[in-house]
């Protein structure tokens, strides 16, 4: 169980390359080349970078991220931050000011398929022989 005010940080200067997994808040403000797995809070300072898998409950982008990031709950990316890649979001703020660029979508959202447009400029009748709009088919014009 996190505890309130305990978390992580990782200071500026540091790199972390490989798999982090923590129960309580981690900030970071060096970078990280990898997963990190977090079941409370990640804040990506303005001096911070992460390139990899993030999977946490709220994130916090001031800094730049690029790869899958998946937010259960509140994300909110700064004014400050620079975000490419696979976003997933329960909840999404972004300033004024922040990049943000990739696939971004509300987590659990299925994409539609929207039906193809039929083609207008030709009509098709029961004998499968195409007419010009507005002229009846051979069919049609026998029977009239």
């Amino acid at each position: 169980m996190p505890t309130s005010n305990a978390f992580n940080s990782l200071v500026q200067g540091t790199m972390v390359e490989g798999d982090i997994k923590s129960k309580n808040d981690i900030r970071v403000d060096g970078k990280i080349k990898g997963s990190l797995n977090c079941e409370s809070k990640v804040v990506i300072g303005p001096t911070g970078s992460v390139e990899g898998e993030v999977h946490c409950q709220h994130a916090v982008v001031e800094g730049h991220f690029d790869g899958k990031l998946n937010v259960s709950q509140l994300l909110t990316i700064k004014e400050t931050a620079k975000v490419n890649g696979q976003i997933r979001y329960g909840k999404l703020v972004v300033q004024p000011g922040a990049v943000l660029i990739g696939d971004v979508r509300l987590a659990g959202s299925v994409q539609v398929q929207l039906p193809k447009k039929e083609n207008n400029h030709v009509a098709h009748n029961a004998g499968n022989k195409p007419t010009e709009p507005g002229k009846a088919s051979e069919k049609e014009a026998a029977n009239r």
